[in-house]
């Protein structure tokens, strides 16, 4: 395996672990309560499992190739956290602004609130996963 496949392969890794890490607990602090409130009628009586598996599965790309960019030895921290910041935005804006649009009385309190946790998840597992990347890499050379 080349080392540039290998670099993502492991970028992938890390910043799953901490997306998925971040996200359980703002889900069990914030999110599971605003939703209960505000939307509760809209709930499932149970997570679907494999909808949010493949949403972290596939999320994660997301958030590597437009923020932690390991192929992108040169690129700064800021301009990796903006790419994140960005992605986030646009992902979860996406989600919110369509709920406005086609959910009877979504609340628009609970679209503001996503749209934020988009940016603030995207940007600081992007900023986290970087930061150790760069620490575990140093020694090879191979992510800057």
């Amino acid at each position: 395996m080349n080392v540039q496949v290998r670099r993502w392969l492991i970028s992938y890794a890390v910043a799953a672990v901490i997306f998925a890490a971040v996200d359980v607990v703002w889900i069990g602090t914030v999110a599971n309560n605003q939703y209960e409130s505000q939307i509760g009628d809209l709930l499932a009586p149970s997570v679907n499992l494999a909808g949010a598996v493949a949403f972290y599965l596939v999320y994660v790309v997301g958030i590597v190739h437009y923020g932690i960019r390991p192929s992108h030895r040169n690129a700064t921290m800021r301009e990796r956290v903006t790419g994140a910041a960005l992605f986030g935005f646009f992902t979860y804006a996406t989600w919110a602004l369509t709920a406005l649009a086609v959910l009877k009385d979504f609340p628009v309190v609970v679209a503001l609130t996503d749209i934020a946790w988009g940016v603030a998840v995207c940007s600081i597992v992007t900023w986290l996963t970087a930061t150790l990347l760069r620490r575990m890499f140093a020694r090879a050379g191979t992510l800057k």
